[in-house]
């Protein structure tokens, strides 16, 4: 029997894949290395600039999504999970208009 796919596997490319981490739990660092190499593959001769602040932007927003969502909009309970305080949590949502 295939194992049931939760509902935020749909964000995902390829399910495949998905599944594939699941079942190795694979560490979270190696989904990003992974992720920027294909980015550099993608790329092809082309170089990026800013990289770093790319890559930050591309995870703040569906980490505070996800770690909210998981919280149930709770933001006290989501700004401890993070590690943030309340303040600078409410200016990350702002910002990414997740408010």
């Amino acid at each position: 029997m295939a194992p049931q796919i939760p509902d935020h596997a749909n964000r995902f490319a390829h399910t495949s894949d998905y599944l594939q981490a699941q079942e190795t739990h694979e560490p979270l660092c190696m989904h990003v290395e992974r992720v920027v190499r294909q980015y550099f593959v993608t790329l092809g001769d082309d170089i990026p600039t800013d990289l770093y602040e790319l890559i930050l932007k591309e995870v703040e927003r569906p980490l505070l999504s996800v770690v909210l969502e998981q919280t149930r909009g709770n933001q006290s309970k989501c700004a401890q999970i993070l590690g943030l305080n309340r303040g600078t949590l409410r200016k990350k949502l702002k910002t990414h208009n997740l408010m």
